[in-house]
């Protein structure tokens, strides 16, 4: 084939357009927990506008309800079920730790 029209053939592979993520009967609020949740993390921090796939009107709307939800406490502000498990993990290996250390000071004595 020429160059010339390779340049004219169309890809053969197929586009499926997404589903918008909040349908034009949902309503942005903050008692809407449902939509509320879908927008944040598993830490518990808001998901961006390009990761959401929402238009700017629509993610200032979801950032304002989610942020009215925390200051009701409908919503926590943080997720601490995940910095819990870190904490727990941490103070285990330096327990561990300091128990290896003093193992070798008495070995060392004797």
């Amino acid at each position: 084939m020429d160059k010339s029209k390779r340049l004219f053939l169309k890809s053969k592979r197929s586009f499926r357009r997404r589903l918008p993520p909040i349908g034009s009967g949902d309503r942005i609020d903050y008692k809407n927990m449902s939509l509320i949740s879908r927008f944040i993390s598993e830490q518990g921090k808001i998901l961006s506008r390009r990761v959401n796939r929402l238009t700017l009107k629509q993610q200032r709307l979801i950032t304002i309800a989610i942020k009215q939800a925390r200051i009701l406490s409908s919503l926590p502000f943080l997720n601490n079920e995940k910095q819990f498990e870190k904490t727990e993990l941490t103070t285990r290996t330096t327990t561990t730790t300091s128990l290896k250390k003093k193992n070798t000071v008495t070995l060392q004595l004797n």
